[in-house]
Order: C-alpha cells, then sequence, then structure tokens
C-alpha cells in the first residue's frame, strides 16, 4: 500500500504584521510616510514648545501652505506626465503684477471672481506658450521652461519695473480680509483663518477630479509612464503637453492674486527663488521625477510638511539657515523610500 502524500497548501497563521510587510505597504502608500514624517514634526516641536499647539500657529500653517499648495498642484501635473516646470513663479509674478495694475489704473471696482478669471487666463496664456515649446522643440522641458522663467522676468524688470505696488484694488484687499473662521483665545488673542483657503480647497477637489476621473488624467499619468507607448495607444503628446503647463500656469495666475491679496501689495520678484521648495513639497508627497505617478493628497501633505519646517522651527530655537538643511534631509530621505517602491 503507498502512501499519498497531501500537496494541500495549509494556510499561514493570521497574526501581527510583520515589519517587511508593513515597509511595503508604506512603499506603496508615500503619502502615509509623508504624514508620519509629519506627525514626527509637529510632536517633537511641540514637546520641546508647547505654544506650537494653539490654534494661531494651525491658522498660520494653512494660510502660509495656500500659495505654496497652488503652486504644487500644478507642479504635480507637470510631473505627473514626465515634464518639470520651474516657471510658474515668474508667471505668477508677472500676472499678479499686471493684473493689479490694469485693474487699480483702468477698472478699479472690477469684482474678485472676475480678477481670478483674468488671472486664470493670462496664467494659463504663458503655461500653454511652455507646453508648446517643449512639444515642437522635443527639448526638455527643464530646459525650456527656464528660459521663459528669464525671458518673463528680463520683460517685467524692463517693461514694468520693480517697485512695490502697494495701492491693490478694493475688492482684493476686501477678500484679502475676508474671514472664513476667527479664533478667541483665553489670553485675548484672534486668530483669524482667511477665506483664501478655500480656493486651495477648490482647486484640490478640482485637480483630484481632473487625474482621477478623466480621459485626460489618464492621459497625463500614461504619457508620464511611457511616452512612446501612451502615443502607440492613441494619446495625443501635443495636447497632453499644452495642457499640463497651461495647467500649472493658471493655477500660478491665481497663486498670484492670492498672494496679493494676502500681503496687501504686488511686488513683481516676491515670489522669485520658491520653485524648488515648491518641487519638493510634491516629490515629498510621493511623485517620482520621472512621472507617472503622483497624488493630490501626498502633495498637500508635502506642502504642509515644507511648511512646518520653514514657519514653526523657529519655535525651538532652530536658525532659518539650518531650516533648508532639514528640508534638504527630508527630500533625500523620501527620494530614497519612494525609489524602492514597485513602479506600476
Amino acid at each position: 500500500m503507498t502512501d499519498v502524500t497531501s500537496t494541500a497548501t495549509v494556510p499561514a497563521p493570521v497574526g501581527k504584521p510583520s515589519a517587511a510587510g508593513i515597509w511595503h505597504w508604506l512603499l506603496r502608500h508615500p503619502p502615509v510616510f509623508t504624514l508620519i514624517m509629519i506627525v514626527l514634526v509637529c510632536v517633537v516641536v511641540g514637546t520641546i514648545n508647547p505654544d506650537f499647539w494653539q490654534v494661531a500657529n494651525l491658522f498660520d500653517i494653512l494660510r502660509a501652505s495656500t500659495v505654496r499648495g497652488l503652486f504644487a498642484l500644478g507642479v504635480l501635473v507637470v510631473l505627473a506626465s514626465g515634464g518639470i516646470d520651474v516657471s510658474f513663479t515668474a508667471i505668477a509674478a508677472f500676472v499678479m503684477y499686471s493684473v493689479t495694475m490694469l485693474v487699480t489704473n483702468w477698472i478699479p471696482d472690477m469684482p474678485m471672481p472676475v480678477i481670478l478669471v483674468l488671472a486664470a487666463t493670462g496664467g494659463a496664456c504663458f503655461g500653454a506658450l511652455n507646453g508648446l515649446l517643449v512639444h515642437s522643440l522635443r527639448a526638455p522641458s527643464l530646459i525650456v521652461t527656464i528660459g521663459t522663467q528669464y525671458v518673463i522676468r528680463s520683460f517685467l524688470l524692463t517693461f514694468v519695473g520693480t517697485a512695490l505696488f502697494m495701492n491693490i484694488p478694493v475688492s482684493m484687499e476686501t477678500f484679502g480680509k475676508l474671514a472664513l473662521f476667527t479664533h478667541h483665545s483665553a489670553n485675548g488673542m484672534i486668530s483669524v483663518l482667511p477665506a483664501s483657503v478655500l480656493v486651495l480647497l477648490v482647486a484640490a477637489v478640482i485637480t483630484w477630479w481632473i487625474l482621477q476621473r478623466t480621459l485626460i488624467g489618464r492621459a497625463v499619468y500614461a504619457v508620464g509612464g511611457s511616452p512612446g507607448i501612451a502615443e502607440r495607444l492613441g494619446y495625443n503628446l501635443r495636447v497632453v503637453h499644452v495642457f499640463v503647463f497651461a495647467y500649472a500656469g493658471l493655477l500660478a495666475g491665481i497663486a498670484g492674486i492670492m498672494h496679493v491679496s494676502s500681503n496687501r501689495l504686488a511686488n513683481p520678484f516676491d515670489l522669485a527663488g520658491t520653485e524648488l521648495e515648491i518641487i519638493a513639497a510634491v516629490v515629498l508627497g510621493g511623485a517620482r521625477i520621472t512621472g507617472g505617478s503622483g497624488s493630490v493628497i501626498g502633495t498637500m501633505l508635502g506642502v504642509v510638511l515644507i511648511t512646518l519646517v520653514s514657519n514653526v522651527l523657529i519655535l525651538v530655537g532652530i536658525p532659518s539657515t539650518w531650516q533648508l538643511v532639514i528640508v534638504g534631509i527630508f527630500i533625500v530621505l523620501a527620494g530614497t523610500v519612494f525609489s524602492l517602491r514597485p513602479r506600476r
């Protein structure tokens, strides 16, 4: 009589997840890793200085994240398509300065919604030009947008000037003072959450919808994953390139107006030099610099992390010169971790 050995697979006992399993799960969900870094920063800063937990600091972080967030959403769309844009701050500066001067000198009673539409249209035109140049020249988008950035800033310097423009339109000043929520603390401090945060929220929802629920969103990720394969599948590379850069320019134009409304003055070179921290926020949110990935929630978390490092580390006695070092460490850490995750 011959013994028969069973080949049935015995299910593994269900127990606590292994460290390797948790690690692989984190690699597949980059926003969770970014959220963990945010929590660690908050815990460390809050432990050293309990004043960090005040509502005023939360409102300050949200206020400082508005313009950064609008920029980052545009950069996310461009990065997801496999490109990179460094001209968005130049576009924002030109649009905010030009629109502020135009409205103040010619149409001082223009309502805020019309100003936003005008700024978005102007920014989208600049962005579409970037997209056309990238597609037509077949040149790296980084090189093209560096060039357009210099052209825009040179034009602004030559024909507009560098003087501060403090007489902003009434509608913009009123919007900048508009409070979404006001908090009165026990010590008499009044904290205001500006209504401009709603603009960022709306932009984030629209960007998520475009990327996750529309054909152009699928095309963006497809082109970012592999332009050659995307083209063979029928995606129009020219349409994708023009769309992503135009959308980034549109958000840059709106961000410029938000910046003027919040600060109540227009400085044509106020936003210069923030390009790398915005790109860093998107990368910290889990987007690959090579394209094909990225999410709105991850980008927003990356913006919060960058804002935390920029705004609250002073509470624990870390000078501003060292804040860039910490941001650099986060970027290297996130880049190393995210590079290990499998590409979809």
